[in-house]
């Protein structure tokens, strides 16, 4: 180890290992250091892996890597106490090789084959391995210090992938610690079902997957999601609020699953299943205005620990990944002009904010805050959704203009026809 490096990662997750895998194809001399036992142990996602990101490092990846099912379904369900509104696309074309679009995926498998093929390329593995903090000198980082005897190592340029919650980044001053708006905590379960109990309960086949979204009574009315995966022989279920909601509802993260579990429209798709393993992660939720400097003297941020996630859109793995692969673009790049500077390394700045990640999370800037302070769109409108609906699928004589006269009035009577426009107003600007 007293060998110097061309880059360390730290992480092996799927920003770290994106990076260390495009760095040693060009042949550069990469280290990827991850804390657990071996890459995957310590990681936690749902459980959705997008195929474009994942197709530029690896070709018909899906070939070989460990994958669970393509998803052919997406629902999204607007969740009352006892009745859900529904809605999604269930796409055939998305079962076919030609088109897949998106598969569910075990990440203790997973990432494991990921970080072998980095292995592969040329990237020396390092596990149970923990990084202290970066080692700093004129300015520049330099290397990382481990909890291994002897355990400084040195390299041109430190790539932090280590999480939302990056020590490393706040060691170095590149933000502060978050605030409890800024990250969301979420809890999941993984449950055995045979495949044949999943197919019949999700209307799939072998080689089919489905994903719901969850929202409203599934946090119980506070801001957060929920989510239900079909793996091959498993299900994941989790949920997550952000950690300002919990703190102010006083919820406790594994009630708040176990009531989701117990939910009348959910139970039944978990009957007779098995928990075989508890899960736990911060994920961040502030979006375009909590992304932090991402670049410096000898250092990068990629993936959580940049606060790379679209909440609204659940997309975090594809920004991870493509965030890793643009930082290793930049590297080689630097590389090549022996400059490892923070002017040199902006180059991946400058990548990141003309890709799809930061325009994405731009365009969304506003969300997460607009639905914080205005909790009524979880836990009014959501509720009223439910009962519109329930009223006008009734069947019992009165015509359905005059149905859709006392709905309005119902909602404009609870909320007032100025608040419901402004409401409406306000939601249309955040997602817009």
């Amino acid at each position: 180890m007293s060998e110097k490096f061309d880059v360390i990662v730290v992480g092996a997750g799927p920003a770290g290992t994106a990076c260390a895998l495009t760095c040693a194809k060009s042949g550069l001399k990469v280290l990827l250091i991850e804390r657990g036992e071996y890459p995957g142990s310590k990681n936690v996602m749902g459980g959705v892996l997008y195929r474009k990101q994942m197709e530029e490092l690896i070709p018909e990846f899906w070939k070989e890597a460990p994958l669970e099912r393509p998803v052919i379904e997406q629902r999204f369900w607007m969740m009352d106490k006892e009745s859900v509104v529904q809605f999604g696309y269930k796409g055939l074309e998305w079962g076919e090789e030609s088109s897949y679009n998106n598969f569910t995926v075990l990440r203790a498998q997973f990432d494991q084959w990921f970080a072998q093929k980095a292995v592969e390329a040329g990237a020396l593995l390092i596990n149970e391995t923990v990084v202290l903090e970066c080692i700093v000198e004129n300015g520049k980082v330099v290397g990382v210090r481990t909890d291994r005897p002897d355990g400084e190592i040195y390299a041109d340029v430190v790539v932090l992938a280590d999480g939302v919650n990056s020590l490393l980044g706040k060691q170095l001053g590149f933000h502060k610690e978050f605030r409890p708006d800024e990250v969301a905590l979420t809890v999941m379960e993984v449950i055995n079902l045979p495949k044949d109990k999943i197919n019949e309960r999700f209307n799939l086949s072998d080689n089919q997957g489905c994903t719901i979204e969850i929202f409203g009574d599934s946090t119980k009315g506070n801001l957060g999601t929920a989510f239900l995966y079909t793996n091959k022989d498993s299900l994941n279920i989790g949920v997550g609020t952000t950690l300002s909601s919990m703190i102010k509802a006083k919820l406790k993260p594994y009630d708040l699953l176990d009531h989701l579990k117990n939910h009348p429209m959910v139970k039944p798709l978990l009957e007779g299943g098995e928990s075989a393993e508890y899960l736990a992660h911060l994920i961040p939720e502030g979006g375009y205005r909590s992304v932090p400097k991402v670049a410096g003297n000898g250092v990068v941020l990629v993936g959580d620990a940049a606060q790379l996630v679209n909440a609204i859109h659940r997309e975090g793995s594809n920004m991870a990944m493509s965030s890793g692969k643009m930082a290793a673009e930049a590297i080689i790049e630097a590389k090549h002009r022996n400059d490892f500077s923070e002017s040199s390394l902006n180059v991946y700045r400058e990548k990141l904010y003309d890709s799809f990640i930061i325009k994405d999370l731009e365009k969304y800037k506003d969300a997460a805050h607009t639905f914080e302070k205005y909790p009524q769109y979880f836990k009014e409108y959501v509720p009223m959704m439910n009962k519109a609906m329930s009223k006008f699928f009734t069947v019992d004589g009165t015509p359905k203009r005059d149905k859709q006269k006392e709905i309005m009035r119902s909602i404009t009577k609870e909320r007032g026809t100025i608040n419901v426009i402004k409401d409406m107003y306000r939601a249309w600007k955040a997602v817009k």
